[in-house]
């Protein structure tokens, strides 16, 4: 594995590479890091040359100028910076949740620098009919977490959003999952803090994502992610992909998700770059 820091003006970035091929970008969502996704890539490196990395002011990507509100925007354009940087032509990307935005805000800012795009269950909750609903709850949601902490507003988040799957006991991890857990975990002052609901806020606009593919979990039918992910899908006239598990497939079935992953993009993505992502039939 190749890792390497990418120094911006108000930010370092950590990414790490390996594995050849085509290069594939997987964008980690939330209070996630290039680490969630370690077990899925060593199945993907054998088909790719896989990706991942702390998103700004997450985890190993220290922040170098004063915090403030996230914005998917300033992410996406992280994420081309850092595949200029590498000098990853036209690349596949896979974003899961807060990163399922991002991926879908990076196509459609930077067609050309993409290949193919998955979006799996993105939460857009403005595309959603009950949108007013969310973005209360997630106002609640930051509220708690400034007046009383972390782990009650993350409980009341799990409970509404049914994103409640329970993290494995560290105990039974080998050191080096144990030392992602420490990071995520720290990385929710990140997510509750700053992110939330400035992310919730962006709504991408379907008319720029011609060629995205949607996904959800299996596991994730109901929950307000795949809603988004099946409206998505519908309003884009393309079906919507099931990968094994729910909302963090990659991390309870990696060998699996890794699997569905190449499968998708080998069957529906190696094709030449277009000036819109190419469009991926099921």
């Amino acid at each position: 594995m190749n890792a390497g820091i990418l120094t911006m003006t108000d930010a370092r970035l950590h990414y790490e590479m390996l594995g050849s091929g085509p290069p594939l970008l997987l964008v980690p969502g939330g209070n996630g890091d290039a680490g969630v996704y370690t077990a899925a890539a060593r199945t993907l490196t054998a088909h790719f040359t896989v990706v991942t990395y702390d998103r700004r002011g997450h985890s190993r990507s220290p922040l170098t100028g004063p915090p403030g509100e996230e914005r998917v925007e300033r992410h996406a354009e992280d994420a081309h910076t850092l595949l200029t940087a590498i000098g990853a032509g036209p690349a596949h990307v896979f974003g899961s949740s807060s990163g399922a935005l991002i991926a879908m805000e990076l196509a459609a800012r930077h067609p050309g620098r993409v290949r193919t795009v998955i979006a799996h269950e993105p939460p857009a909750v403005g595309l959603l009919p009950d949108a007013g609903r969310w973005h209360a709850l997630f106002r609640e949601v930051h509220d708690l977490y400034v007046r009383e902490g972390t782990p009650r507003a993350m409980h009341r988040f799990s409970t509404e959003t049914g994103l409640n799957a329970p993290p494995p006991d560290p105990a039974g991890l080998p050191p080096e999952s144990r030392a992602t857990m420490a990071r995520v975990v720290a990385n929710l002052e990140v997510f509750l803090g700053r992110e939330l609901r400035s992310f919730a806020r962006h709504t991408p606009d379907p008319a720029a994502l011609d060629g995205i593919t949607l996904a959800g979990g299996v596991d994730s039918r109901g929950t307000m992610p795949y809603r988004v992910a099946a409206l998505l899908a519908e309003r884009l006239s393309t079906p919507l992909v099931e990968f094994p598990g729910g909302h963090t497939g990659y991390l309870d079935h990696p060998r699996a998700f890794a699997e569905t992953l190449h499968r998708t993009l080998y069957l529906r993505g190696h094709r030449p770059a277009r000036t819109r992502p190419a469009i991926l039939d099921a």
